[in-house]
């Protein structure tokens, strides 16, 4: 399950701001924002749709902590 320090991890690798994970997730800006500052959990749909945005740009997740460049290429984020 994506962590709270993974999903701002993979956001900065991508260099995405919370608009463009929004806009790719499907995901509000405002569940995305309390998740990452660990104040709130999202319910399961949220965090499968933060989850498919990433693995579609090419992120993969090790273990409880771990985030990578996995061997699909990376997307840039739909223009804003």
């Amino acid at each position: 399950m994506l962590t709270a320090g993974q999903c701002s991890t993979a956001r900065a690798f991508l260099k995405w701001r919370l608009p463009e994970l929004a806009q790719v997730s499907m995901v509000s800006i405002s569940t995305i924002n309390a998740f990452e500052l660990e104040n709130l959990q999202p319910i399961c749909a949220n965090l499968a749709a933060l989850q498919r945005a990433f693995a579609g740009a090419g992120i993969e997740f090790i273990g409880p902590y771990g985030v990578c460049f996995g061997a699909n290429t990376v997307q840039k984020p739909p223009s804003i």
